[in-house]
């Protein structure tokens, strides 16, 4: 870092120090909201378990927000690196919780977890001390499961260790939910504050002539009407499902503070496009077309950039659901996927051995459609949405399909929804500014060299630097995503054992690098440590967008001096 020094440590570090100190107070009172959510449910090891992670986030952050408080205001440099530092070291002190609560709650008590009456005969018994629990509590004993758990919470990607997430306490599926839903809204404030830079999609969307003043100019502002926004969403979310829910013949045998447990679960990582569930099974537990059909507003709210939700809601103008870019393109884009999508999966019923149903879901036949074909539609609309809003929810055996509708998943998953929304993947704008480089480029060979060229993108006039420079930035950024995927998936191909081929190797980084959480079956506590490890970074790289993260490594090698 820096040389020029204010006390014991470099004026870059103590800036760093100390508002990453404050994220941690932060996430400090999170855990202890949490605490007291254990206690209500008379988890009294969880509990135990939240206030100690509470205790010890909460002493290093006011250690280091106390003792650096007087450190200069953060630069623009200084906030890539604090974006990629903080999401990491909020990530690594809210596996804590996940590691103490496993390591306090003792077998028997783990035991009292698992749903009375459930058929635990296909879970793997898991090794505590002398005896073996089939909670999937016992797997956050391993510090990796641990923090690939966190990862995935704040990142919002969903992939899980807890491949059994009812055998899990309250307080632990509260946490899961909570942090992805806290860590939706961070990632609009990041985007809004810290990613806003030509070429970034956030920078077309706070900067434009049309937007400017309709934009909250201060981030403060900005962050009380993105919570205002997200709690309003969340509580049509719940309503919505809980209804949903209740008239399913699963959700009918719950109990009311059951099915309204797993609807404001499900509205809160559904909304923030996170996808950790708290059934067994994710979506597909419920085995209800009603239910999908509930979480498809949810999961497309999520993928509209907040900014537009803002005018729509605020200054009624509901022409920007079919004029703004990216809200444009994220409507053609769920049409186009669903159909193609809908007909590959349809055409490959017979090759899909044990992918759909083979009774329909309707109480009428369709003519043209067999019953597994109508449930090859069904799961396509489904997951299509889910993997281009980047949430991850699963109502089908995506590992059974053919490689066909993998790989078009995995498009989905990399390219992703809107800037300025929750989603991760490469985003509308960056891959529509990418087209539009490339056009560009070719039409200036057929131009005379003094022609004064402009092109418009979502409102804004842009003259040829500027072009150059949206271009440019959009063009490196995709490259190293889809350069992270290509290798990291030629890295997991040959860790994942012959059961998988490399579709479902690409399938998995996608989902990962691509902070969706949909799985082909790789993932999960059994994986390989390295594989396991590689895809910590995948999330935080995906979620991050990269830029900010290669800031932070020059960084930490070379200082932030130019």
């Amino acid at each position: 870092m820096s040389r020029r020094t204010d006390g014991t440590l470099p004026t870059d570090l103590r800036i760093i120090a100390r508002d990453i100190g404050s994220l941690l107070l932060m996430e400090a009172g999170l855990m202890v909201i949490t605490a007291v959510i254990a206690l209500g449910f008379r988890e009294l090891h969880a509990a135990l378990g939240f206030i100690t992670a509470g205790g010890i986030t909460a002493g290093l952050g006011w250690l280091a927000n106390h003792r650096f408080a007087d450190a200069p205001v953060p630069a623009m440099k200084h906030g890539m690196v604090i974006a990629a530092g903080g999401w990491f070291m909020v990530a690594t002190f809210g596996a804590l919780p996940f590691f103490l609560t496993a390591w306090f709650t003792p077998p028997e008590v783990m035991a009292s977890f698992v749903p009375v009456g459930t058929d635990t005969s296909a879970w793997e018994p898991i090794r505590v001390g002398g005896t073996t629990t089939v909670s999937s509590l016992a797997y956050f004993r391993n510090p990796l499961h641990a923090l690939f758990e966190s990862m995935s919470g704040w990142t919002g990607s969903g992939l899980t260790m807890a491949i059994h997430e009812p055998s899990l306490p309250r307080a632990v599926q509260w946490w899961r939910s909570f942090i992805q839903w806290v860590g939706g809204v961070g990632v609009i404030v990041l985007t809004v504050s810290i990613l806003a830079r030509p070429g970034s999609g956030s920078y077309a969307l706070y900067r434009s002539e049309a937007r400017e003043e309709k934009i909250h100019p201060s981030i403060v502002s900005t962050v009380r009407t993105v919570w205002k926004l997200v709690v309003g969403y969340t509580l049509f979310g719940f309503l919505l499902l809980f209804w949903a829910i209740t008239a399913s013949d699963y959700g009918s045998q719950l109990p009311l503070w059951e099915a309204a447990w797993q609807a404001l679960n499900h509205a809160m990582t559904g909304l923030t496009t996170g996808g950790f569930s708290v059934t067994d099974n994710s979506i597909a537990t419920y085995d209800s077309a009603l239910v999908e059909l509930a979480l498809l507003p949810i999961m497309i709210l999520g993928a509209i950039a907040f900014p537009i939700h803002y005018l729509v809601l605020h200054d009624r103008e509901w022409r920007e659901l079919v004029t703004d870019l990216q809200t444009r393109w994220l409507f053609v884009l769920l049409g186009l996927g669903v159909i193609v999508l809908s007909l590959q999966n349809a055409l490959t019923v017979s090759a899909s051995a044990d992918a759909f149903a083979t009774q329909s879901f309707l109480p009428v036949s369709v003519p043209i459609l067999s019953a597994g074909q109508l449930d090859a539609v069904r799961d396509s609309v489904f997951q299509w949405v889910s993997a281009l809003s980047c949430t991850g929810f699963q109502s089908a055996p995506i590992g059974r399909w053919v490689a066909g509708g993998k790989v078009m998943v995995v498009g989905a998953m990399t390219l992703g929804g809107a800037a300025g929304s929750t989603v991760g993947g490469i985003k509308i704008i960056r891959g529509y500014t990418v087209v539009r480089g490339i056009i560009w480029q070719f039409s200036q060979v057929f131009l005379p060299k003094n022609a004064v060229i402009t092109t418009r993108i979502d409102g804004r006039v842009l003259d040829q630097s500027e072009m150059n420079q949206e271009f440019s930035e959009a063009a490196i950024v995709t490259l190293l995503w889809v350069l992270f995927l290509a290798v990291s998936s030629l890295v997991l191909v040959n860790l994942a054992g012959p059961d998988f081929g490399y579709a479902d190797a690409l399938f998995e980084v996608a989902s990962a690098q691509g902070n969706v959480g949909l799985s082909s079956g790789i993932t999960g506590p059994s994986m390989h440590p390295l594989a396991e490890t590689m895809f910590l970074f995948n999330m935080w790289i995906g979620r991050l967008e990269i830029i900010p993260v290669l800031v932070f490594v020059r960084s930490a090698i070379y200082g932030l001096n130019p």
